[in-house]
């Protein structure tokens, strides 16, 4: 059942954590450092010119790599997390790590679309074993007592390690994208260090000589939502949906092989019911229905969620002026935003025919284009303002006087980089996360999940009202706070449901909910951004949908708690 009652007496002090729980929390940072320093650039690098050193991929495609990748990395978990209850947590530690090294690595070194597609593969491979066993082990080192603080602390961590990595990737990439990716490997592979040293096996099935087959590990996994005729039924429509993202099959072609496979196997049941015991095949169960509607409306939360690191770094790149805050903090902004002069130089000389030419109208408009291009905002006024400065009819342009422009060019324009606005989230989960965890240790999850994902879902639509860069800031942080309210709690729930000796396999099933969120998100940030905010030049419709997408979640879950969780009795209640 997915609830149970409260607990009759609560420990009178919090239990200790033992060492097991710190070095998760440990490899946990560095494993977002490495995530987190590729994934918040990832949108500027995937859609960025091949000139800069980028993929010069679209918007659509751009979408539907984060959206598919990320998907598989979050719908794995549960059968991973299931193996690791049966082989142990340590070994399972050790095969993500070493397939993920390689992987972060060589994502750097694809620049076809079907060549980093299968290196971003890898990575949400070894990500996807990573993820169970570092919450299961979590969930295996606390109890009643301690839980709503160690998940809170594991959540601080998660930011530390997404506030570090992309930090560093920012400082990276002003010398070359390729250093990002280097840096990530470099971060999994301290791990190795941590598991070899210091890790002790939490799992006890591991060692134990009652083991379970192979084949009962993967018919536990699907018991909890359904049989295997269910979970087939399932899988296969997301398999569907994953072939119409990639451009295969249009929408509405989709719906309607969606809509006649699922129609298809309730006919079938039909005669299955019938016969009961004697039919060939069982027909679909749906086990613990409301689990699986409870990860399914939790999804629309991390729909939403997502849009903070897949559609705001676009948005901040095309839309929003920064220039507010490179003196603030004595120009620390300024100073980690750097734009080589080089570059501008490069760029205006390739969008000049000649050097000696004459500017014209059309090459004006190509230069501020370039120049746009470059995270050089110029109204383009402003830019011919500029270059009448350096250039007179019948005169030709130097490179020195090229230098010249690009130099005020970058006092005019310089812009701070987008992931270091992304990445208040991170810094004020990590500054507040244990003082927000200790004010809401009383609430009951459900209450604290409704209020966190109405406060992320205000954060998202006030960004269509923000077009300066503190001004989105303070957007992002208080989509944070919501944050930090509703999703630990959500782990919190999971781990409190999940019978000991299968943690991980449901903290696997936990990432469900992610992965349709993480596919959606894809989906919904590359066609809304493609089609709002670039081609009718309306971001701000586009962060109503994405605020609106969060705020109907709350709805729906006020909806569940009043017609599923309070029907089943008195005394019974969200743990």
């Amino acid at each position: 059942m997915i609830f149970s009652a409260s607990p009759s007496a609560a420990k009178s002090a919090r239990s200790p954590f033992p060492r097991c729980f710190w070095i998760a929390n440990t490899m946990e940072i560095f494993e977002r450092m490495a995530w987190y320093g590729f994934f918040t650039v990832s949108s500027l690098y995937i859609t960025g010119s091949v000139a800069d050193g980028c993929l010069g991929f679209t918007s659509e495609q751009r979408g539907t790599l984060q959206g598919i990748i990320t998907f598989i990395l979050y719908l794995l978990p549960v059968l991973f997390g299931a193996l690791a209850d049966r082989f142990g947590f340590k070994k399972t530690f050790f095969a993500s790590y070493a397939i993920m090294v390689p992987a972060y690595y060589l994502l750097g070194q694809f620049t076809s679309y079907t060549a980093f597609f299968f290196a971003f593969l890898m990575v949400a491979v070894g990500a996807a074993m990573f993820k169970p066993v570092v919450t299961g082990t979590v969930a295996k080192a606390t109890d009643d007592t301690n839980s709503h603080f160690g998940f809170g602390i594991f959540y601080m961590m998660v930011n530390i390690g997404g506030l570090l990595g992309p930090v560093c990737a920012g400082i990276l990439r002003g010398w070359s994208w390729k250093y990002i990716f280097l840096a990530s490997a470099g971060w999994i592979a301290i791990n190795f260090f941590w598991l070899s040293v210091f890790y002790k096996e939490p799992t006890s099935e591991a060692t134990s000589k009652a083991k379970r087959t192979v084949k009962k590990v993967l018919s536990d996994i699907v018991e909890v939502l359904g049989n295997l005729r269910f979970f087939i039924t399932v899988f296969a429509t997301l398999i569907i949906l994953m072939i119409a993202s990639k451009g295969w099959l249009s929408w509405g072609t989709t719906s309607l092989i969606v809509a006649l496979w699922i129609l298809a196997n309730l006919l079938v049941d039909l005669p299955l019911r019938k016969a009961g015991g004697k039919a060939f095949m069982p027909p679909m169960k749906v086990g613990n229905w409301r689990f699986a509607l409870y990860l399914l409306i939790l999804s629309g939360f991390w729909t939403s969620f997502n849009q903070i690191f897949m559609t705001m770094p676009e948005y901040i790149r095309d839309f929003v002026n920064t220039g507010d805050m490179l003196h603030s903090l004595g120009g620390f902004f300024a100073f980690i935003s750097p734009i080589k002069i080089e570059h501008i130089v490069r760029v205006l000389g390739e969008t000049l025919p000649q050097v000696g030419s004459l500017l014209s109208s059309d090459q004006l408009r190509n230069l501020t284009e370039a120049l746009l291009s470059a995270r050089i905002r110029l109204a383009p006024e402003q830019l011919q303002a500029l270059i009448q400065q350096f250039t007179v009819v019948g005169q030709a342009v130097s490179p020195q006087q090229l230098s010249s422009i690009a130099e005020q060019a970058i006092k005019l324009g310089h812009q701070v980089n987008p992931e270091y606005l992304i990445k208040f989230d991170a810094a004020s989960i990590v500054c507040f996360q244990l003082l927000v965890s200790f004010i809401i240790a009383k609430w009951k999850p459900f209450s604290a999940m409704i209020g966190g994902i109405i406060m992320a879902s205000i954060g998202l639509a006030m960004a269509a009202f923000m077009h300066d860069g503190w001004p989105v800031v303070t957007a992002i942080v208080f989509f944070a706070f919501g944050e930090m309210m509703a999703s630990p709690k959500s782990q919190e729930y999971i781990s409190r449901i999940a019978p000991p000796d299968k943690k991980a396999m449901y903290m696997g099933y936990y990432f469900w909910a992610v992965a349709l969120g993480n596919l959606f998100g894809g989906l919904l940030s590359g066609q809304l951004y493609g089609w709002l905010a670039r081609d009718l030049q309306r971001p701000d419709l586009m962060w109503f949908v994405f605020g609106g997408l969060s705020l109907v979640t709350a709805l729906a879950l006020i909806a569940y708690d009043r017609l599923v969780v309070r029907k089943m009795g008195e005394g019974v209640e969200m743990v």
